[in-house]
């Protein structure tokens, strides 16, 4: 398999995670969005939204949007499983995931962004406090929902679930923008379970190899 990615792309992170859980390899192919790779013919030939992350299968069929991805993974290779069987442990780990999915990561991503400070001129700080309103936003109904639900040692009980590699990056760019991150205990308690783990730390921008400013 190939993985077309961005190592800074909370989308990209989320597959990342996914296939270190469960220990599948595959080729890494840098497409460096601040450089507008995504949007040169040799990638939109590829990618027909023109986004990140992109995973070729080995018979060449690509598949796109992180979720999806995440999701074909785990019903082609069920162990360890992402995402419950049980009908209604299934729907409450992808409605957490689709909080940060959905809710969080559309509003704050790097071409969202670009459009405030470029397109519209707000400076610097204008577009970081956009950023973190959102994130912050996000991140406590995240906490509200997590305190419905059972205590575990991550998102969802005590194994990694589709929840769980959605939050971790998102947790990273909030952390790079400076978003307060206290009061949120449920979240950052399985923040930091997830990172105790080999497949979040290897998964991390930081070992990417296209890891740069």
């Amino acid at each position: 398999m190939k993985l077309y990615n961005y190592f800074r792309s909370s989308a990209s992170f989320r597959v990342r995670i996914a296939l270190a859980l469960k220990g599948l390899s595959y080729d890494y192919v840098p497409v460096h969005l601040a450089k507008g790779e995504h949007k040169q013919a040799a990638y939109a030939d590829l990618a027909a939204d023109g986004l990140v992350p992109l995973l070729e299968l080995d018979d060449g069929t690509r598949l796109s949007q992180s979720m999806a991805i995440i999701e074909y993974l785990d019903e082609r290779y069920p162990e360890p499983a992402l995402v419950p069987r049980e009908a209604v442990a299934r729907a409450r780990v992808r409605a957490l995931a689709q909080s940060i999915a959905c809710e969080i990561h559309p509003i704050n991503n790097l071409r969202v962004l670009k459009y405030l400070s470029g397109t519209l001129k707000l400076d610097e700080e204008a577009k970081n406090t956009w950023y973190r309103h959102w994130v912050r936003t996000g991140l406590e109904a995240f906490e509200r929902q997590l305190a419905q639900l059972p205590a575990g040692r991550y998102c969802f009980g005590d194994s990694p679930t589709l929840a769980d590699c959605c939050l971790v990056p998102q947790i990273f760019n909030g952390k790079r923008f400076n978003t307060p991150l206290d009061g949120l205990p449920r979240t950052m308690a399985a923040f930091e379970a997830c990172m105790a783990l080999p497949a979040f730390q290897q998964a991390q921008p930081s070992a990417c190899p296209d890891n740069e400013p």
